[in-house]
């Protein structure tokens, strides 16, 4: 059990500190700040529950899937990143932001908010990691299947009363909220294709 317990305390750490809850905000406000509170609030819910089937899916049978597509995490990592800097250029740009569209509501919960900025190549790789470490116990699959919950749980409350800093920054906030949003994806996107290049490179000595 004692075991089991290092899992989940360092499987809770590893991926607070790369799907970054805090930080997920400024991007959710950016792209959901317009929208009524209600659906925001839908948008939140969707957003953490994609996020979550898709790290449990991965956790499921990642290795099994990647295995079976010839898909390598540098593959994953450079992918993630290209779609990340697109939407963080419409971000800067301005491109998409004065009429959002009903349907964009769905759209942003699932893509890039969902994943892959919650449930990215980072957060696929550590799960798939932790898995392998479980080693077939079944208390260390429990400690992680754990973590993974929480983690979303932490996710949820932060985006769900994100409406809080709305109140506050108002319309103009919001504005200055997405561009920044904008810069940090674009800088995160940029350094997911860094890492992609590099792990190609590795694999290849």
């Amino acid at each position: 059990m004692s075991g089991a317990l290092a899992v989940f305390t360092e499987a809770v750490i590893t991926l607070v500190v790369i799907m970054d809850p805090p930080g997920t905000v400024p991007v959710f406000l950016s792209l959901t700040g317009r929208q009524s509170k209600a659906t925001r609030t839908r948008a939140a819910r969707q957003a953490v529950l994609v996020s979550l089937g898709v790290i449990s899916l991965f956790a499921i049978g990642g290795e099994a899937i990647l295995s079976y597509l010839g898909i390598g995490i540098p593959a994953l990592q450079g992918a993630g990143g290209l779609l990340l800097l697109l939407i963080a250029l419409d971000l800067l740009t301005g491109k998409g932001t004065t009429e959002p569209e009903a349907v964009e509501d769905v759209n942003v919960a699932l893509v890039p908010l969902g994943t892959p900025l919650l449930a990215g190549p980072g957060a696929i790789a550590a799960t798939i990691v932790f898995v392998r470490q479980a080693d077939g116990h079944f208390w260390s699959y429990a400690a992680l299947a754990a973590a993974i919950v929480v983690v979303h749980l932490v996710l949820w409350l932060c985006l769900r009363y994100s409406g809080v800093i709305i109140r506050v920054v108002r319309d103009s906030g919001i504005l200055l909220l997405a561009k920044i949003a904008g810069l940090l994806l674009a800088a995160i996107a940029v350094q997911l294709v860094a890492d992609s290049v590099r792990g190609f490179i590795a694999g290849a000595h």
